[in-house]
């Protein structure tokens, strides 16, 4: 599907450039050029489709949905899905989530959508899709669903609402909750499409920065780091390398479009794919300016229990994901 992207890489590196193949420099060049038209090209395509559906399902209409209706226990799962189809890094959710807080949504509803809010979006699955194929990209979402769904449910039962802080406290106590019920956009599909263009522009503009800079980061690696470099210390028969990896991505915040092309690049080195796809979460879904601004809503015994079964979940999921690859 992607052999002529291949070959115009190839031409400009190797005709054009007149690079021998082999050196560093032009495997870094022409790992840079192949994954940066690709990568484009399907952010391009997925941004546009989910932009048809944040059309019709925009999010007050969805937050209002979760706050009006009992859905026992699928709830968790609605705040997921919704998760998937908004564009969001773990900072950018962090309004939204107490958007979702001053709505009257449970804690831990509120909670599953902030998890796969960052970690599973259009800009995250057309990344995955280029750099991983479809049924890896298949079973991320599918992984990444569940951990928002399962660490949702894990921190509604600790009633955690008491760890809020004064000022949301405060707003739960004075919120009145709206009684009308939403009626179905009534707008023609063609009337949508300069909106939905102008949503597409907006997130490319947002994000190519950051995937240009993962790829240049990703490509020097994939020139320069020797095979087993990586392998020698995060292993797979390495049992710790799972919960190490996800540790130390917490300091290193990045969004999802810039750290899965050095992820990329990490698989190709010799690190299982569970052990790199736990350091991607981590460094997408716990950092340290997420802390902060979760600081607004949240108590920091409160940030820490949040962390910590979030935490615990990456490195199951990661463990599973070695299994199955």
């Amino acid at each position: 599907m992607f052999d002529w992207i291949q070959k115009f890489a190839d031409w400009v590196v190797y005709d054009s450039f007149g690079l021998l193949k082999g050196n560093h420099l032009s495997e870094a060049l022409n790992f840079f050029i192949y994954d940066s038209i690709k990568i484009v090209l399907l952010l391009f395509v997925i941004i546009f489709f989910m932009g048809i559906v944040n059309s019709y399902f925009p999010i007050e209409k969805v937050r209002n949905f979760l706050s009006r209706n009992k859905l026992y226990g699928f709830e968790y799962l609605m705040a997921s899905l919704f998760g998937v189809v908004t564009p969001f890094c773990s900072c950018s959710s962090v309004p939204l989530f107490i958007g979702f807080v001053r709505g009257g949504i449970p804690l831990g509803v509120t909670f599953s959508f902030l998890i796969t809010s960052p970690l599973v979006n259009e800009v995250a699955i057309g990344l995955f899709l280029g750099l991983f194929g479809f049924k890896t990209t298949i079973i991320y979402i599918i992984s990444g669903i569940l951990l928002g769904v399962i660490s949702g449910v894990i921190l509604s039962k600790f009633k955690l609402e008491r760890f809020l802080t004064p000022w949301v406290l405060q707003v739960l106590e004075n919120a009145q909750r709206e009684e009308a019920v939403f009626e179905a956009e009534k707008t023609p599909f063609l009337n949508r499409l300069p909106i939905i263009w102008e949503e597409v522009k907006n997130i490319l503009k947002g994000v190519i920065p950051y995937v240009i800079a993962g790829i240049a980061i990703g490509g020097l690696m994939h020139g320069y780091i020797p095979d087993g470099f990586f392998e020698k210390y995060m292993a797979k028969d390495n049992m710790f390398a799972v919960p190490v990896a996800t540790i130390l991505a917490v300091p290193m915040y990045m969004n999802a479009s810039g750290i899965l092309p050095v992820v990329q690049v990490l698989v190709s080195k010799g690190i299982p794919l569970g052990t790199a796809i736990a350091f991607m979460m981590g460094v997408v879904g716990l950092s340290f300016p997420e802390a902060m601004l979760l600081k607004k809503v949240m108590t920091f015994k409160l940030i820490g229990i949040f962390f910590g079964v979030v935490t615990v979940c990456i490195i199951i999921s990661g463990y599973i994901f070695n299994l199955i690859f």
